[in-house]
């Protein structure tokens, strides 16, 4: 753009190419929104919403809604949504997917008896059961205050499985599955990626034989590695051996699983394999006695008795049980979003919180810790060939087995073998990294929201982690809104179409007519910028002084405007500073002799802004339900008359 102007004799209003109509024949009259709604709106209803307060219609609708419901065919549309069997086990396709969900049911099942606290979950419950039990000052405990101690913790991750369930089926209650919409796609990968380094870093020693305590809170990824890389020579050099042959054996048959997965009936069980193998070779060779290789050891049998869990200190098990079911609600819809993308499916983000609700309450009565989805096994059942939440069932069967019966079968399984077994699972979660040079490419601000929460969760941990991605997140949102762009448009000559200014050099514009595009929401985060950069196209006063960053080409509002048409369809909502801003500008219009009209405007934000008392300021023949109509209109309001100059900008 040079910002040279020529210029062309536009036709005058009566023959058949007048910029009214550039289509070459007049269809309508211009319509207002007024008159739109009497041809094709239902006046009594919209009057009878305008008179009925919001709360009262609120009621009434929820009144309908639980009629509905207890209706025999509504209470069986609620059992189906609540009950998600119902719907997919009558389509079950019993020869093609039982066998997958059974090796990977049993594979999972296996791997997680042993290893049901490596979760990253765990590492939360950890740091909180150390704050409501703190360690007593006397580390020399006899054996039964040490047995009292675990007792008074173990009630205490009971406790905190009992407040955040609660607290998911509170949030499901009141239908906050749509806070999974703030999970966005940088978030959502770059902490499942985050998390899974936490997950691979709190396996080092097991896989290297060293005996270190478990790191909780901030800094814990870096406190392990310090404690691992200062412990290293004193690794052992047989579970470095199992570890090195495990991983032999697990990555290439993953490998291969990934390969020639639409040949195999189901993918090789690599896991169940190296599970007996391990467990085979230490037995027989005395590799815990003879080589000091740590082992399972001997698992808790039989069933626990159910045992309310202990709410004497119910505030602060909330405090700590609030972030423990958001991290939970976070991790498995992230999760679920996450394989919902790989293969083409839809979730229920309410439905998640009602399930991980009901069983963080159940297990409590157990004396069992907060639950969620896990990177490890979630992984794992993909690639063992999971299908369907059948494959739970198996897993279930298995725990509840080594519950009642095969826990000693077990006891000689080397720790390290487990270690590679998550190690090898978590290859997916790394493998995301690979598309950040593609999200550079497209989003330079999505690359920085998946930086910022993996450096956060890498760093701190995975609850202030999934705080910090969020809060960033929804900032690059609020910046990117605060980036005002008021568009002035053009006609596309011999079409009805307004395009902005900027994009061609053959677009038309009428002295004395300025037709603008301001596609940004209007709200307190703009409040101001909005009334100055219109005043600046309209030459009004203070706000001409100052020239605001523009694309529109340099003078193209120097004759004097006389009408202004205001396109609103790219504003999604505004609230009431914003409105405000409409209100006042349209007393500025009126007062420099300005005609303002506004063109299609969703209902949302017309409510807002006859609320603001905007039509105290303009009538309803300003309001047009599309750009066309009110450029039409305003053509009009200038009484064109004989040959015209229009702008064409080169």
């Amino acid at each position: 753009m040079s910002g040279l102007r020529s210029t062309r004799t536009c036709p005058g209003l009566g023959e058949a190419s007048d910029l009214k109509y550039p289509l070459g024949s007049k269809f309508r009259e211009p319509l207002t929104q007024a008159r739109f709604q009497q041809l094709f709106g239902d006046a009594e209803q919209d009057s009878e919403l305008r008179a009925e307060p919001r709360w009262s219609w609120l009621r009434r609708q929820w009144r309908r809604r639980r009629a509905s419901a207890c209706s025999g065919p509504g209470a069986w549309r609620l059992l189906l949504a609540r009950l998600p069997p119902l719907r997919w086990l009558p389509h079950y396709r019993w020869r093609a997917w039982l066998l997958g969900d059974a090796v990977a049911g049993v594979t999972v099942g296996i791997v997680h008896v042993p290893q049901g606290t490596f979760a990253v979950l765990s590492l939360m419950t950890g740091s909180a059961v150390e704050r409501l039990v703190p360690e007593p000052l006397e580390r020399n405990l006899s054996a039964i205050e040490r047995e009292q101690l675990d007792a008074q913790r173990v009630g205490a991750a009971a406790a905190m499985a009992f407040g955040s369930g609660a607290l998911m089926l509170g949030m499901f209650a009141l239908q906050l599955g749509v806070l999974a919409t703030f999970l966005s796609e940088p978030v959502v990968k770059a902490l499942t990626s985050g998390a899974a380094l936490h997950v691979l870093v709190s396996q080092l020693p097991s896989l290297l034989g060293l005996p270190l305590p478990r790191q909780i809170g901030c800094f814990a990824l870096f406190k392990t590695l310090a404690a691992v890389l200062t412990e290293l020579p004193r690794s052992s050099p047989a579970e470095l051996t199992i570890s090195a042959l495990s991983l032999a054996l697990l990555v290439p048959v993953k490998e291969l699983n990934v390969r020639f997965r639409d040949r195999l009936p189901t993918p090789i069980p690599g896991e169940i394999v190296m599970v007996l193998l391990a467990s085979v070779l230490c037995f027989t060779s005395s590799l815990d006695t003879r080589y000091n290789v740590q082992i399972v050891g001997l698992l808790p049998g039989g069933f626990p008795q159910p045992l309310l869990p202990s709410l004497a200190e119910l505030p602060r098990i909330l405090v700590d049980s609030l972030p423990m079911a958001m991290v939970t609600f976070a991790v498995s819809a992230s999760l679920a979003s996450i394989y919902a993308d790989k293969y083409s499916y839809t979730i229920d983000s309410n439905q998640e919180l009602l399930a991980h609700g009901v069983s963080n309450l159940i297990s409590s009565f157990f004396s069992c810790f907060p639950n969620s989805a896990t990177l490890a096994t979630t992984s794992l059942l993909v690639d063992a060939g999971g299908n369907t939440q059948l494959a739970g069932l198996f897993s279930c069967m298995v725990v509840l087995s080594v519950l009642l019966w095969l826990g000693p079968f077990f006891y000689y399984l080397p720790k390290a073998v487990l270690a590679c077994i998550n190690i090898s699972s978590m290859r997916q979660m790394f493998f995301q990294m690979r598309e950040l040079p593609q999200l550079w490419r497209i989003s330079r601000v999505d690359f920085a929201v998946w930086m910022v929460t993996w450096v956060a969760v890498v760093t701190l941990s995975v609850d202030l982690g999934l705080a910090v991605g969020v809060v960033f997140s929804m900032m690059t949102v609020v910046c990117r809104t605060q980036r005002i762009q008021c568009l002035a448009l053009g006609l596309a000559e011999g079409t009805e179409l307004y395009r902005p200014l900027r994009e061609s050099h053959k677009l038309l514009q009428v002295p004395g007519l300025l037709v603008l595009s301001y596609p940004t929401p209007l709200y307190f985060g703009t409040r101001g910028q909005f009334r100055r950069i219109l005043e600046w196209h309209l030459r009004l006063g203070e706000g001409g002084r100052e020239a605001p960053k523009t694309d529109d080409p340099p003078d193209a509002v120097a004759e004097p405007v006389r009408v202004v048409v205001l396109d609103c369809s790219g504003v999604p909502f505004a609230d009431a500073a914003g409105a405000r801003d409409v209100v006042q500008l349209a007393s500025r219009c009126r007062d420099a002799g300005i005609h303002l009209l506004l063109a299609q405007c969703n209902a949302s934000v017309l409510g807002t802004l006859t609320q603001a008392g905007l039509l105290d300021r303009v009538s309803p023949e300003q309001l047009f339900v599309s750009v066309q109509d009110a450029a039409a209109y305003a053509l009009e309001t200038l009484e064109l008359s004989g040959p015209k100059t229009c702008t064409v900008w080169v």
